[in-house]
């Protein structure tokens, strides 16, 4: 789904219509003066290495408009954002289209649509669908476009059974600490339930699901299925009955070059033939099921996952996390960056995988992915500070996550 808005006009470019670059000396002093006139509050000597995604986006703007741009495409740029980055990156872009200039803004999030765009077109297996003004696109008529298919979507998880107060714990967390981000957690995960973890940027949220999944040194206990799992190492928690989905699959989900057979089977290698060989045929006949599982629309288990939609490449990222057949799914934004059949897809997964016999800890930003869990707790700062059943109110959890508390709000 693409989506543009504004008036095209942009910053004049260089006499000439030149773009040569400063010379060393002045390069810094004309970065400084960029980033001060888009309002970008970065230090031009920082490395882009440590900058936030909220900053790369920025700077990345800022330097498409230093270019004497026209026109910038920004494709999913609030992937990786929380809301108030979200919400600063929104009041950026009003901003520059009052000076003139047009956006096109490639989302699957359908309330992003309605808060910053204009008009919308929809685009469906590489055919367009619709144009129209978004005042005229009602959000059923969108989402019927955008799948095909004149009906809601399916509220995922609405019949979920409740889970049994004597039902085995599936992971336990306790005292689990992060150097710089996690602070004494203490969680149970029980077998058939899905516990959301929801919390800002700086809540430590993602860095505890990247420690239970060996990615971080950790202190505390990790114990899955009533066996303690050694913390930072990937292979220990793999061993240990954990499936991991990271947060950005196109950093650390997948190889591009890869096949999806090769990409779903990566954690799973050592299964597939003797000794250090893998089988292909055996390799295949996984991916072949995986596939049919979580639906993929792909070639063939042969096609590289590069060459796949971002939703379908999830799907492979999910099935590599559940190719092992773990005991507990640890799961960080799901659904970021894919469109809303996927998303129902992806969801859909969890839901029938937990069911049956695993647990699942689901760490989102989004509030739709959280909707699906049996409970959700909310991190500030580190700790977990609340809990909420099913059915939780929006309103206060979001306010929570925000660290507003009801003294606040009066």
């Amino acid at each position: 789904m693409a989506v543009g808005c504004g008036i095209p006009f942009g910053p004049p470019r260089r006499a000439g219509g030149g773009c040569a670059l400063p010379p060393p000396g002045g390069s810094r002093r004309e970065a400084a003066e960029l980033l001060e006139t888009w309002q970008v509050p970065v230090a031009p000597d920082l490395p882009a290495r440590e900058l936030s995604v909220e900053q790369r986006q920025l700077v990345e703007i800022a330097g498409a408009l230093s270019l004497g741009a026209r026109f910038v495409i920004l494709d999913e740029p609030t992937a990786q954002l929380e809301s108030q980055a979200i919400h600063r990156l929104f009041d950026r872009l009003r901003a520059l289209r009052e000076q003139g200039v047009t956006f096109l803004f490639i989302s699957h999030h359908l309330p992003e649509v309605y808060e910053i765009c204009q008009r919308v077109t929809v685009f469906r297996d590489a055919r367009h669908v619709v144009t129209d003004t978004v005042a005229a696109l009602d959000r059923d008529r969108l989402v019927a476009a955008m799948i095909g298919e004149a009906r809601g979507l399916v509220q995922v998880g609405a019949d979920r059974p409740a889970v049994p107060p004597d039902a085995d714990p599936v992971l336990e967390l306790t005292g689990v600490s992060v150097p710089g981000a996690v602070e004494h957690v203490d969680l149970t995960v029980r077998r058939g339930e899905i516990v959301g973890v929801a919390g800002s940027a700086a809540s430590g949220k993602r860095q505890l699901a990247e420690a239970i999944a060996g990615l971080r040194p950790r202190g505390g206990t990790v114990v899955v299925a009533g066996r303690p799992v050694r913390g930072g190492t990937v292979r220990a928690a793999l061993a240990g009955g954990i499936g991991y989905l990271p947060g950005d699959r196109n950093v650390d989900g997948f190889v591009g070059g890869l096949s999806i057979a090769e990409n779903a089977t990566m954690t799973i290698a050592g299964k597939l033939g003797p000794g250090v060989l893998v089988l292909p045929s055996r390799r295949d006949a996984e991916a072949r099921n995986m596939i049919a599982e979580l639906d993929v629309h792909a070639a063939g288990p042969h096609q590289p996952v590069g060459e796949l939609s971002g939703g379908n490449a999830q799907k492979v990222v999910m099935a590599r996390a559940l190719a092992s057949d773990p005991e507990v799914l640890v799961l960080v934004q799901p659904t970021a960056g894919v469109d809303v059949r996927s998303k129902e897809s992806l969801l859909g997964a969890v839901d029938r995988q937990t069911r049956e016999r695993r647990g699942a800890l689901l760490v989102s930003d989004e509030l739709e992915d959280l909707r699906v869990c049996d409970r959700v707790v909310v991190m500030v700062g580190g700790r977990v500070v609340a809990e909420h059943p099913r059915g939780w109110d929006e309103s206060r959890l979001v306010a929570e996550i925000e660290g507003i508390g009801e003294d606040d709000d009066q």
